[in-house]
């Protein structure tokens, strides 16, 4: 049962995400902009997230590749969670304390034009934190690693879709898929040389 916690524990950032991205607005007006801000708040806790369970999956070791994925996810869970804090919380709030009726003011025009190319940022980051721990699971496991390649497709989806669904959405639950493979195959592997 121990052998699963980890792997699931992993996987519940990016799996919480895609549950939110089932409710995420996509558009913001009025009638939204509560849904929108209040779904980010809690995307400041698990945006980060899915960046520090996948640097989980190298935690022990000190090698260069290990280093690579920690800085990538840490790019990536900075630039994202900017993108969060901006164009969801900020603008979901000031569209919300305008008013109905009020059309999209230049200013909330603003959030969402340093926001997007902030979370542009992130969302390559996390493409390039999931290829390194492809890189490093096969490197580490062989064939079995490769269960780590969903995690591309699933971080491509969240680069072109944020966590909207359909495909923001496929992207977190691939991302979790992949995280918790990851971290099952280390465990399995532990689990046969110990």
């Amino acid at each position: 049962m121990r052998r699963f916690a980890q792997p699931l524990l992993l996987a519940l950032p990016a799996l919480a995400l895609a549950v939110a991205g089932l409710f995420h607005p996509h558009h913001l007006s009025y009638d939204t902009s509560y849904r929108w801000f209040t779904l980010h708040l809690p995307g400041l806790l698990a945006f980060p997230l899915v960046g520090v369970a996948l640097a989980a999956l190298v935690r022990t070791r000190t090698d260069p590749l290990a280093w690579a994925v920690r800085l990538a996810a840490y790019v990536y869970a900075t630039f994202y969670t900017a993108l969060d804090v901006i164009s969801g919380v900020a603008a979901g709030y000031v569209t919300h304390e305008l008013g109905p009726g009020v059309p999209r003011p230049e200013p909330v025009r603003l959030l969402f034009r340093i926001g997007t190319p902030l979370g542009e940022i992130g969302s390559w980051a996390l493409l390039l934190t999931c290829a390194l721990v492809v890189v490093d699971q096969v490197r580490r496991n062989g064939a079995v690693g490769a269960v780590a390649l969903v995690l591309l497709p699933g971080a491509w989806l969240v680069h072109v879709g944020h966590i909207f669904a359909p495909e923001g959405v496929a992207g977190m639950a691939l991302i979790a898929v992949g995280t918790a493979a990851a971290a099952a195959t280390d465990a399995t592997r532990r689990e046969s040389s110990g």
